[in-house]
């Protein structure tokens, strides 16, 4: 966990909270509207398609596609200087929603848009672990 040290850690809110606490048990939760039944990232407290209050957590399959991408070759703090390069992707997530995160476990000049991703953790800290996603492998 000291490979993280200097990075910037996200600050879990009661809000939030549900799906970090998911990711620290490695399961990737959405907010899922029980009015419209369409799921949701990042977490707040209303239904972003129907305005409903009416949210429930639910895991999701952790499968989805590189929607588009970008490659970091100069670290933004000394924090990430050891990760560089790396890739910074949208993930359309198999349940609709949208998500930011790091393509890993491939050279960042094999990622692509289409790509298949799947999700993984990474453990930063006790109360942090980070999703992050590699690409699926033939047969998986």
């Amino acid at each position: 966990m000291d490979a993280h040290a200097g990075k910037h850690f996200p600050r879990p809110t009661p809000v939030s909270r549900p799906y970090w606490e998911g990711c620290r048990e490695g399961r990737l939760l959405l907010q899922l509207c029980t009015g419209c039944n369409r799921h949701q990232f990042y977490p707040r407290i209303l239904c972003s398609h129907c305005g409903a209050s009416t949210l429930a957590w639910a895991q999701a399959s952790g499968h989805g596609t590189v929607q588009s991408y970008t490659v970091v070759r100069r670290p933004v703090s000394p924090g990430y200087a050891a990760d560089t390069p790396y890739v910074i992707a949208l993930i359309a997530l198999a349940e609709g929603p949208v998500m930011m995160s790091n393509v890993v476990g491939c050279a960042p000049e094999d990622v692509s848009v289409g790509m298949p991703v799947e999700v993984l953790f990474e453990t930063w800290s006790g109360e942090i672990t980070v999703p992050k996603f590699r690409p699926v492998t033939a047969g998986a």
